[in-house]
């Protein structure tokens, strides 16, 4: 049945039953924000009705004298919500259709009180929050709330609160809602911001972090125990983040389920009456695979490519601390909620006969379980340092991808072309109209129209490759992990990043690149410089029975980096150069019994960020015809029409 009425037993839910209790002997992380929620979804309405218990607690040495709250769905109220003005109504291709009213979504608080504690009454706070827009003044924004309390919350103690609200889903489009008997449910309940005490993060001073929602920044938030009991029509097949605890049929044709999740920043959910369940084991992690009917030959894929990233991220850079992961398999008409991370649970995307050479299933599932590390496990803050997610699960993404499936050939491997991932993110970049258009660093929602993905998830990738390059992969893997050890469920910022590499560069390459690698990042993340290095000439002459051979190199773009040239004699000799990349151009000269044959800037690719490879090699032989040359041009451009054809379907 569609339409349905729940009953909730005091066995379940009432109020002494709290889950604070913990699975772990001990947590994993401080635990800020703890949740207890019993919601029902009527499919026939597409709503929510919810019941909320949040413990919060204060991480500050000060008196916290308000609260501030998310309420997401707001985004989808209409077309004056800020994610509706900057979006368009549209994310990803996928639009909202404006003419029909049950497109748009929302949620509302019907009353917010605290519970009694031992120093104090209960206190009903629902007709005192206010609609506030931290970002942009947009007066008819309602996704931010404060809440003003009569009693602050002193250093160190706990407010518990009561929340009821009641929500209406949107038609999928971006992220979360419903398509036709499909919900994705993703930031659907009044959610607590992060207070930042004085040292978190920029904070020089305790102060709530709580922004909008915007169009390209995703979220932040803090760690948590949540336990969700959630009642959707019996037929209906669940998944969710966390594990599944207990279920419950009920007299009216519904059912209720209990999920369980500790040291989570966020709890998201799936219902649909036709997924196709396939379980399956990585060490100690149980995979669920969730997938639509047609896509049920394709389930395998999901989870070897999982366990691809499982055994990666174990190995390279920590450990994977959860004994779930449920992958959600869309519908083709639900393609907006395909493509998205939370905790323990991500959704992936594909469609009806996906040849094996196109990898998309793969590189998705790879792709969103590595947020499990950078959104999750690390929690940094999307509204603000995207790239400290985007851009290092993409590199990430890349070195799997092509370590995995093959470097030139780990997109796609289909009818004679192939694609390499990590040079499909770097085309991506480098090929910008205006590449220097803009700095990755900064508040997402500021970043220059439309170049979103390239400055958060591509650009970032490929410098992160470049560094990668220049100090080797040894000691990028160990300011990986170090990196992910010291800063796991602590909310870094881009300070704490670089100081890592300064440090763990410092300690195993000494001064190699100068007191630290603060250059490095001036230009890469808070700066636009665009690097392009040319091997100009070759030119030898002879001088007695030895040849004097004369390679100038280019800088063409603004980027300083250091570069190694590679140059060949004609009696097979080679000679690698250094040149510290800083002056507009540099000629070594080199004396040998022959002439230098050829020259090439950066012969290993390690400054993966240089934007035109096809100018970096210079030979003193031509091609044996003309044709053989502009055939190669040709070539080259071909390619990489093709590769922008590919990215964009």
């Amino acid at each position: 049945m569609n339409y349905f009425v729940i009953v909730v037993s005091i066995f379940w839910f009432g109020r002494s039953v709290y889950a604070q209790k913990t699975v772990s002997a001990v947590p994993l992380s401080p635990r800020i924000a703890n949740y207890q929620i019993q919601v029902e979804l009527n499919t026939a309405t597409k709503r929510l009705e919810g019941k909320e218990t949040l413990v919060w607690k204060n991480p500050s040495n000060e008196f916290v004298r308000d609260l501030q709250f998310h309420l997401y769905l707001n985004a989808f109220r209409n077309l004056q919500s800020t994610f509706m003005r900057e979006s368009g109504g549209q994310l990803r291709g996928e639009f909202i259709d404006k003419n029909d009213p049950e497109s748009f979504g929302s949620i509302d608080i019907v009353s917010i009180k605290t519970r009694a504690g031992a120093s104090g009454k209960a206190e009903n706070l629902t007709g005192n929050y206010r609609f506030i827009q931290p970002d942009d003044a947009n007066a008819d924004d309602r996704t931010v709330i404060r809440v003003p309390l009569s009693k602050p919350v002193a250093p160190g103690e706990s407010i518990t609160l009561d929340i009821a609200f009641r929500a209406k889903l949107p038609k999928i489009f971006a992220r979360t809602g419903y398509s036709r008997d499909f919900f994705l449910i993703g930031q659907w309940f009044p959610k607590i911001g992060v207070y930042e005490p004085a040292g978190t993060r920029y904070a020089t001073q305790g102060q709530w972090n709580c922004h909008q929602f915007h169009a390209h920044s995703e979220f932040y938030a803090d760690f948590g125990v949540y336990d969700v009991a959630m009642t959707t029509p019996a037929t209906f097949r669940v998944g969710a983040t966390g594990q599944l605890k207990s279920e419950r049929r009920n007299p009216n044709g519904t059912k209720t389920q209990r999920w369980y999740a500790e040291d989570v920043v966020d709890f998201a959910w799936t219902a649909c009456p036709d997924f196709d369940v396939f379980d399956d084991r990585w060490r100690h992690v149980s995979i669920r695979a969730l997938m639509q009917p047609e896509h049920a030959g394709q389930a395998k894929r999901h989870i070897d490519a999982a366990k691809v990233a499982l055994a990666y991220f174990d190995k390279n850079l920590g450990r994977y601390p959860f004994t779930t992961l449920t992958i959600v398999d869309p519908p083709v008409w639900a393609l907006g909620a395909s493509g998205m991370e939370y905790p323990t649970f991500i959704t992936a995307g594909t469609s009806w006969g996906m040849p094996a050479g196109m990898r998309l299933p793969e590189q998705v599932t790879i792709h969103e379980f590595g947020h499990q590390y950078f959104m999750q496990l690390l929690a940094t803050n999307e509204f603000e340092e995207a790239w400290m997610d985007e851009g290092f699960n993409q590199y990430y993404e890349g070195r799997i991808m092509d370590e995995t499936y093959g470097p030139k050939s780990s997109v796609i491997d289909l009818f004679g072309y192939q694609m390499g991932n990590l040079e499909l993110s770097r085309t991506s970049y480098v090929h910008l109209d205006h590449p220097a258009i803009a700095p990755s660093f900064g508040n997402v929602w500021q970043l220059p129209d439309d170049y979103y993905g390239e400055l958060t998830y591509f650009k970032p990738a490929t410098w992160m490759r470049t560094l990668d390059g220049l100090v080797g992969r040894p000691v990028m893997d160990e300011i990986m992990r170090t990196y992910f050890n010291r800063w796991q469920f602590k909310h870094p910022n881009a300070d704490n990043f670089i100081a890592i590499v300064n440090e763990v560069v410092g300690k195993r390459l000494g001064n190699r690149f100068g007191p630290d690698m603060s250059w490095f990042f001036d230009q890469v993340l808070y700066g636009n410089q665009v690097c392009d290095y040319e091997l100009h000439a070759v030119r030898s002459t002879k001088q007695g029975s030895s040849y004097r051979s004369a390679i100038t190199v280019y800088r063409k773009g603004d980027a300083q980096l250091p570069v190694e040239v590679l140059v060949h004699f004609e009696n097979g000799q080679e000679e690698l150069l250094h040149w510290d990349g800083k002056a507009r151009s540099h000629t070594f000269t080199l004396t040998q019994p022959t002439r230098a044959d050829w020259a090439k800037v950066d012969p290993q690719q390690k400054i993966y960020i240089d934007s035109n490879l096809n100018n970096n090699s210079f030979t003193t032989r031509p091609p044996a015809s003309p044709a053989a040359k502009y055939a190669a041009k040709l070539m080259f451009w071909a390619q990489n029409w093709m590769q922008w054809l590919a990215w964009l379907v």
